[in-house]
């Protein structure tokens, strides 16, 4: 089995023989430094899977542990479909922290999951999530190997905090793919092209029954993304059919494809759509996000989108480079003018709390509860900005 040669990747080709032992050849661009580490690995996870008799060639463009070990394992089962163990590195202990339901999503960089050479600095560009995507970013032919790649990347990989998140492929097929995240530190499943509420308690019912088997503590969270003309209409089943739901977000490109129209920089097609992404997911309780912009070169564009998302009420944006993370952040954060007033919001419910008031006023305006709390959550990103 062979994968394409670019940076931080390898390829393997496995002919299995009768006799002879185990025969390795690696052609690496790094095997004057690692070329040992390498061939102790690949014999290593011979043992793992009893493979004894064997003539196996590498090339290698400088591939990590965890890389090599998710091509040698995609290859060896594609040979024996019949073998189920896995070859699981140790996990990350730098990405042992839990999420919350609550957690800032402003900007989710997506990493194609056939992309490894993405995944090692991922994390230094400081994105509140990263999403290794299993869907739209990679080709039929690399579907499978990448959730071997997804899954050692959640195991092994640095993200420096950074909420680690996987999207999955569309239901049904979408469901096999749950059992190569679940049980290896992902935080958030992405559910694409989500038209019903059944389709997320099938997902929430996956993640249940992997996590019982799997001895799985943390919780998982879901996040639909709506892409079609009947999601939108269901959007608020969506986002109520599970506690688990921290976020509803939308994709505008399948979205526009499905009402027969194109997207456009202006927005008006989708603005219907948008609204009810965002009226749906404050009615439940969750984020809302809007989507990629899609032109990375366009920075003052990306900067408009950003300003007319948070008007409308949208919380966050996905990003499909990592020059596009800075600007999401910083016209995300609150303006003067309205971390002044939140902050006045917030001393006028300090200071009736004090009183013993059951009524928070500023001046004539009497303040309910869901306005302090988006006052305090100005104040939060305000601080972190």
């Amino acid at each position: 089995m062979t994968a394409t040669k670019i940076r931080s990747d390898c390829s393997f080709e496995i002919q299995f023989k009768k006799s002879g032992g185990l025969k390795i050849d690696i052609n690496s661009k790094v095997g004057s430094l690692y070329g040992r580490s390498i061939r102790k690995q690949i014999v290593d996870m011979c043992k793992f899977f009893a493979v004894k008799n064997a003539v196996i060639k590498m090339e290698d463009s400088g591939a990590l542990p965890f890389v090599i070990a998710a091509r040698f394992e995609y290859a060896i089962k594609k040979l024996k479909p019949k073998i189920k163990e896995e070859y699981l590195l140790p996990f990350n202990s730098k990405n042992k922290f839990k999420t919350t339901k609550d957690r800032m999503r402003r900007s989710r960089l997506y990493l194609p999951g056939n992309e490894p050479k993405f995944f090692i600095n991922a994390g230094l560009h400081k994105p509140d999530g990263i999403i290794l995507d299993l869907e739209d970013s990679v080709t039929p032919k690399e579907k499978e190997s990448s959730k071997y790649l997804v899954r050692n990347a959640l195991r092994s990989v640095d993200f420096y905090g950074c909420e680690r998140m996987a999207r999955i492929n569309q239901l049904p097929i979408g469901i096999d793919d749950l059992k190569f995240v679940v049980p290896n530190n992902v935080q958030v499943i992405l559910i694409p092209k989500c038209e019903t509420a059944e389709q997320v308690i099938d997902v929430e019912n996956e993640i249940k029954r992997l996590k019982e088997i799997h001895n799985i503590k943390h919780t998982i969270y879901l996040m639909p993304i709506i892409e079609s003309a009947l999601g939108v209409i269901n959007s608020y089943k969506i986002a109520s059919a599970s506690k688990l739901n921290c976020a509803l977000t939308i994709g505008l490109e399948d979205y526009t494809a499905d009402i027969g129209t194109r997207r456009t920089e202006e927005g008006k097609e989708s603005l219907f759509a948008r609204s009810m992404i965002v009226n749906s997911a404050k009615a439940t309780g969750i984020q809302a996000i809007d989507s990629v912009y899609s032109d990375i070169g366009n920075m003052e564009g990306l900067e408009e989108s950003i300003i007319e998302a948070k008007s409308l009420g949208f919380e966050g944006k996905g990003c499909i480079h990592p020059r596009q993370i800075e600007i999401v952040h910083e016209t995300f954060a609150p303006t003067e003018i309205e971390t002044k007033k939140a902050k006045q919001i917030v001393e006028a419910y300090k200071e009736a709390e004090k009183k013993g008031l059951g009524v928070v006023s500023l001046g004539s305006k009497m303040i309910d509860p869901p306005v302090v709390k988006r006052a305090m959550r100005v104040l939060e990103l305000a601080k972190i900005m």
